[in-house]
């Protein structure tokens, strides 16, 4: 069975050409999963030199994670935990309401709110920081305060253009005849939006789910916008007070990285399925 690479070394045959594909290969997971075991590795190694990482662990120990535990990294990881969780469910619903009514509606100023949308996309979040720190100390209309809270953090991530862009362009792919049909049998706006379009968008939310999860977990300039004690850090900004301590080791604050880093694995793994699935949908239809 012949397989084509993108570096053409599917034409190279022989043992000096498989040594060769065998060397190329292991320079490029060395340059990409390099770095990753590094991180794994140096997490669980005990006290070392700050401006070297070891992918070799002499010894293995758990005092980094014990160490990160008693400077509330797991305090953190819970802030984080609660704005992610809500954070994300109040996304997918603004994203999926939203998108239905850009795809599957037509009213006046249609292409001025789609542009409006996608206009949010093109600032950068240093531009945005004063104005939404004054509308977080002063919400409009309800005028409350959500600076040094953590629904501070939540509420502004609720609305992000990527999925609301992502499920507009997937629902207007589902066929209109399915909505009509579903409206002949009696059902309305609701009940088509809940029984018909959503449960065909899964692959479309399985995308949305990871991006919006990685958006939302790897925040570091709304926190600290928001939070005015240590209380309501989320784990990135809290690794910034780490690195800046130092009594604070190196294995320490690897180890907290590593805390990091694993829920955004595991939630890519967990949803891998419908990330795929999205797509490869999306490039059948494009």
């Amino acid at each position: 069975m012949r397989h084509d690479t993108a570096l053409g070394l599917d034409a190279l045959r022989g043992r000096p050409a498989k040594f060769g594909r065998f060397l190329v290969y292991t320079m490029l997971v060395l340059v990409f999963a390099g770095p990753l075991l590094a991180l794994l590795v140096s997490a669980f190694a005990p006290a070392q030199d700050p401006t070297s990482l070891t992918l070799i662990p002499r010894s293995l120990t758990l005092e980094n994670f014990r160490a990160a535990i008693r400077r509330d990294v797991l305090h953190y990881l819970f802030n984080s935990f609660v704005v992610v969780g809500f954070g994300l469910l109040l996304q997918i619903a603004v994203s999926v309401s939203a998108a239905y009514a850009l795809a599957r509606k037509r009213f006046p100023g249609l292409r001025l709110v789609f542009l409006l949308i996608l206009s949010t996309m093109m600032l950068p979040e240093e531009i945005l920081a004063i104005p939404l720190s004054l509308v977080l100390a002063d919400v409009p209309l309800v005028h409350i305060n959500l600076i040094g809270t953590l629904a501070g953090m939540i509420v502004p991530v609720g609305a992000w253009a990527f999925s609301i862009l992502v499920m507009t362009e997937f629902m207007r792919d589902i066929p209109v005849e399915l909505e009509e049909a579903a409206r002949l049998d009696g059902a309305g706006d609701l009940r088509i939006f809940w029984s018909v379009i959503l449960p065909l968008c899964k692959p479309a939310l399985g995308v949305i789910g990871i991006f919006g999860f990685t958006m939302i977990w790897d925040q570091y300039m709304l926190p600290l916008l928001v939070a005015q004690d240590s209380g309501h850090f989320t784990l990135p900004l809290a690794l910034r007070t780490l690195r800046s301590d130092e009594q604070v080791g190196i294995g320490v604050l690897l180890a907290a990285s590593l805390l990091a880093l694993l829920p955004s694995v595991v939630a890519f793994v967990a949803m891998q399925r419908q990330f795929m699935r999205g797509l490869t949908s999306g490039a059948v239809k494009g």
